[in-house]
């Protein structure tokens, strides 16, 4: 995985941020990596429905956010909610094992409306579990802070952010981004069996799309 081409340096609330075109960010300060919506476990969940979804969509999530610790050597990951896509599944077992690579570094997730689990299945996961997170002045909350709030800056996702941008031969194309507003951030979500919901981004904002393995910074 080269970095190059594929990530964007933010300074940002005196902060150093690197916005990875794999859908995840790295906080230098707090050698954190940061990613959102993983959702492991929905391809099973719509195969249980009867749905025909490739099995193996978590397996080549995990093994993004493998590659990705590998570049950035964090001491931590920080899972922004929707880390499993509700209950009990196949990719928990998977994930326990991929877990056993990284003794070393913090996982901590901070609960999303699809993290139902009981809690003991995280402390078997070595997960540790947060409703919210604060580090330093930085906030975690699964779902978006309203703008108004002005006591905090918080990271957020659950909407799995996307805005249409203009191609050639007049294309409009439906991205995924970072999202940086006043006193709110949204990232995009990790999981690559995710939708899209399309932002209107306010002229002060900041907005970085992702796309052909790149991040580009629009508006």
């Amino acid at each position: 995985m080269q970095r190059s081409m594929e990530e964007v340096v933010y300074n940002f609330r005196n902060q150093t941020w690197l916005l990875s075109a794999h859908r995840a960010v790295f906080w230098k300060e707090e050698q954190a990596l940061i990613v959102s919506d993983i959702h492991l476990g929905k391809s099973a969940h719509f195969r249980k429905a009867g749905i025909a979804v490739p099995a193996h969509i978590g397996q080549d999530d995990l093994y993004r956010l493998q590659k990705l610790i590998t570049v950035y050597q964090p001491a931590q990951v920080i899972i922004v909610g929707d880390m499993f896509h509700s209950s009990h599944n196949n990719d928990v077992p998977l994930f326990k094992l991929w877990r056993q690579q990284f003794p070393k570094i913090r996982f901590k997730l901070v609960k999303g409306n699809h993290d139902i689990m009981k809690e003991q299945v995280y402390v078997e996961l070595d997960v540790e579990v947060y409703d919210e997170l604060q580090i330093n002045e930085i906030h975690f909350a699964h779902e978006p802070c309203e703008e108004g709030d002005d006591t905090k800056y918080t990271f957020s996702g659950h909407i799995h952010p996307g805005v249409a941008v203009s191609g050639a031969g007049r294309q409009r194309l439906r991205l995924p981004c970072f999202y940086f507003g006043r006193n709110c951030s949204i990232l995009p979500a990790f999981g690559r069996f995710t939708g899209l919901a399309m932002l209107d981004a306010e002229e002060a904002d900041a907005v970085f799309v992702i796309a052909n393995n790149s991040v580009l910074k629009i508006g």
